[in-house]
């Protein structure tokens, strides 16, 4: 018997597990032991490595060798020799960040890993006659590799087998239509399977492959478009540029002006320098990125490229496959019906042929064959395989008294004529979410266009679809987040829509067939968002349906599992996989739910959403200190005075009200959409903050320069400045720790009385190098750092009416 294509008349080719075909004569029997293993002692072996994540050397370089810590290395060294340990603790800052980066990032780097293991599809090989699932490192030249629908072509080959195989090259070429391919056709490594099987033997195997290029570069450890990171490095570029000259300035200032001590000159112009640079940004981001995926990791959904939790954190639109995700895999026959006078027991062996012709049954096909098992001496002679674009397949049979005849089964509402008598039996039915196949006998032969046209309809298979439990709370989810749920499917419009109206889908009673959409991308836009159920989708429209989204500025997910959606996962934002899908999809998509369930999305968009939501808070705490480390290093310089901390200092008060608060606030839970526009609405108001963080702290520092005088007046100064400076930057932490919770309460708290210790017990006043003298002027920098609190509050608020985020 030869081997079959898919016959559901929906548009997704579910997932299945490759099938070995029967023994068949003439059937090539692949290599044997003996050859294996000669090309494996040659070296002829598929042996690239499967990468889900950078190597351990690369995630310790890209911590540690980076410009920044470049700048602060040098600085510390200096600090190092010319002051006490106290004043280089930025120093052991750096390396506790670098190494929680490190260390971080490890753990998810075998979380991805040991994920990525269970997720590899294996292909299926032929030796000795026998068909075994073997992994693709395993893969030798020569081998012969068989062929299904959905599986990848994981190396190059040139066919020996085909039944009606069509292979998408989309990958490779970027045309979307299927390749017919023929016995001594070449098969290019990348491309995957849409209709039909064979096989075909491995000419090229290794990084001579080239598949090894494309799954180097869809595993690895990638850095795409990140508005977050580009976001960064652009604030970075521009701290870069500020430093250098205010670095410059103040040590001329420090060391020449001044004519201070050497040692001591040094100190106070490296505590002005190392405030500028916001390195524990870059880190935090990575450290809350590699936690989102270990936590995502933990709930079995594989992200094959971090920046992907970002892009989930935007989304706004997430367009749902119907079958397999709304809906489970297992499908039960409930009524046969035949027409036009047709013989029930007859059909039954019709379709029990069917069944018993296909080695890959998919869901509604195995509901078939366990209702009509096939008990007769029927052989296939020839088979159209199934395609989304075609909605139905067929088989040539010549039955066991001789007769021979064609068959095809498919969509009703494709293969029947328009005001057909039984399209409103089938509506009725499709009403009631009720799947219906049509089968019917055509005169014609399968290789001509117009087999369908003649064809006589011979009974109805009812099928019934088994609702997943979860998908109703799912779709509610989506709802009261504000992300509208599209479902974009193959099926009959109609019953596509009775399945989302069971689940509680708004807006799924007006249904939309995708054969009368509009063809303009902007009247399709208009259509889908008035709309959330579409039926009768091609592969072709869900990419189009995808762009005419993103075209309206929506951030689209798509999610699917069948080849039939390989396009449209590659063009949306985020491609979401079922683990179970096909081997294509799992390849081009960003996150694959290895657990199959559709209730994991939520968790995966919740976690999307903290992270960015969080980054975006803290990033202001960050950019708030740098703003005013550069704006206080411009006074010193333009008023030519010491320079007010050293950095003991600025490490105390970086630490306090930045770098602890920042750590519990980024992995804080947080469900707010992530908003466009990264980098306005963080300057917006860090550069407010610094502003009057560094006016008011000037102030009272020479405020204090006229207040003190004698031994002792420079430590005065700097503890009077330091104050203001803490007090305002801790508001600074209130405001960005709205709204509150007990914790972020506690935390705030805890803060202000660590920096009230440090100033209460002796040891730490040494320390530190932080004494208050007397009351009045420590009275007086608290006056003014209220007075720069209120000038916080205010201008944040003018700020969230003039610029709204």
């Amino acid at each position: 018997m030869t081997q079959r294509a898919n016959i559901d008349a929906g548009a997704e080719l579910d997932p299945v597990h490759p099938v070995p075909p029967p023994e068949a004569s003439g059937r090539a029997a692949g290599l044997t032991a003996a050859e294996v293993a000669e090309r494996v002692a040659r070296g002829e072996v598929n042996d690239v490595p499967v990468r889900s994540s950078r190597s351990t050397a690369e995630i310790v370089r890209a911590n540690v060798f980076t410009r920044f810590n470049a700048i602060i290395g040098v600085l510390w060294l200096i600090m190092l020799f010319v002051a006490p340990l106290q004043d280089s603790l930025f120093g052991f800052v750096i390396i506790a960040n670098t190494g929680i980066g490190i260390i971080q990032e490890l753990r998810a780097k075998k979380t991805l890993d040991g994920l990525a293991v269970i997720g590899e599809a294996k292909p299926t090989v032929r030796r000795d006659g026998a068909s075994a699932e073997i992994s693709t490192s395993e893969i030798v030249l020569g081998d012969l590799v068989e062929l299904g629908p959905g599986d990848k072509v994981v190396v190059d080959g040139e066919v020996v087998e085909a039944d009606g195989l069509e292979i998408d090259e989309s990958l490779l070429t970027g045309e979307a239509d299927p390749v017919l391919k023929k016995p001594g056709d070449r098969m290019m490594s990348g491309a995957f399977v849409v209709a039909g099987g064979g096989a075909f033997t491995a000419t090229k195997v290794g990084r001579e492959a080239y598949a090894a290029q494309l799954a180097e570069e869809a595993s690895r450890f990638t850095l795409v478009h990140s508005e977050l990171r580009s976001g960064i490095s652009m604030i970075l570029k521009y701290v870069t540029w500020l430093m250098v000259p205010t670095s410059i300035g103040l040590v001329i200032s420090q060391l020449v002006v001044k004519n201070d001590n050497f040692k001591q000159s040094v100190a106070y112009t490296v505590g002005g320098i190392v405030p500028m640079i916001p390195e524990g940004l870059v880190l935090l981001t990575s450290v809350a990125f590699a936690i989102g995926v270990i936590r995502l990791g933990r709930k079995q959904c594989l992200v094959q490229e971090l920046p992907a939790i970002e892009g989930l954190a935007r989304v706004d639109v997430v367009c749902l496959d119907k079958t397999g995700t709304l809906t489970e895999g297992g499908m039960d026959v409930t009524e046969l019906r035949p027409l036009g006078g047709a013989d029930e027991a007859y059909v039954r062996k019709v379709l029990g042929a069917l069944g018993e012709s296909d080695p890959r049954p998919n869901a509604s096909l195995q509901a078939i064959i366990d209702a009509y098992p096939d008990s007769e001496e029927w052989r296939c002679r020839e088979s159209l395989p199934f395609s989304s674009a075609r909605k139905y397949s067929g088989a040539a049979f010549s039955e066991g008294d001789g007769e021979n005849s064609t068959w095809l089964l498919g969509a009703p509402d494709v293969l029947l004529p328009t005001g057909d008598p039984s399209l409103a039996e089938i509506d009725a039915l499709n009403e009631q979410g009720l799947r219906v196949l049509l089968l019917a006998r055509t005169p014609r032969e399968l290789d001509d266009p117009r087999v369908a046209a003649d064809a006589r309809a011979t009974a109805l298979v009812v099928l019934e679809q088994r609702l997943r439990p979860d998908a109703g709370d799912t779709l509610r989810y989506f709802e009261e987040q504000d992300v509208h749920a599209k479902v974009i499917s193959g099926d009959n419009a109609v019953s596509v829509g009775a399945v989302a109206g069971k689940l509680g889908l708004p807006g799924a009673s007006r249904t939309v067939d995708a054969r009368r959409l509009p063809d303009g991308q902007a009247e399709m836009a208009d259509v889908l968002d008035s709309h959330a159920v579409f039926g009768r989708v091609t592969p072709q429209q869900k990419r189009e349906m995808v762009a005419a989204l993103q075209s309206r500025g929506h951030t689209v997910a798509m999610t699917g599992d069948g080849v039939n959606d390989v396009l449209a996962l590659k063009d949306a934002d985020i491609g979401v996989s079922m683990g179970s899908g096909s081997e294509a999809t799992r390849a081009v998509a960003q996150i694959v739910l290895l657990n199959n369930s559709f209730a994991t999305l939520p968790s995966v968009v919740a976690e999307g959403r903290r992270v960015i939501g969080n980054i975006t808070r803290v990033a202001t705490l960050f950019l708030v200190k740098t703003v005013y480390s550069v704006l206080l290093a411009l006074l010193v310089v333009c008023t030519q005075v010491e320079y007010l901390f050293l950095p003991r200092h600025l490490t105390l008060l970086s630490t306090l009200t930045i770098g602890i608060p920042a750590f519990f606030l980024a992995l804080a839970p947080n469900t707010e959409r992530a908003k466009p526009h990264f980098v306005r609405r963080v300057m917006r108001y860090a550069i407010p903050g610094g502003v009057i963080a560094a006016v008011t702290t000037f102030a009272t520092y020479l405020l204090a320069r006229h207040y003190y005088e004698g031994p002792g007046a420079r430590e005065a100064e700097t503890s009077a400045a330091t104050l203001t400076l803490f007090l305002v930057s801790m508001w600074v932490l209130a405001i960005i720790a709205r709204p509150y919770t007990w914790w972020r309460i506690c935390l705030v708290l805890s803060m202000g009385a660590a920096f009230l210790l440090v100033l209460a017990v002796p040891g730490l006043q040494t320390f530190f190098a932080l004494k208050l003298v007397g009351t009045t002027l420590p009275w007086a920098g608290v006056g003014i750092a209220a007075v720069g609190a209120g000038l916080l509050e205010g201008a944040w608020r003018w700020v969230d009416r003039k610029f709204p985020a």
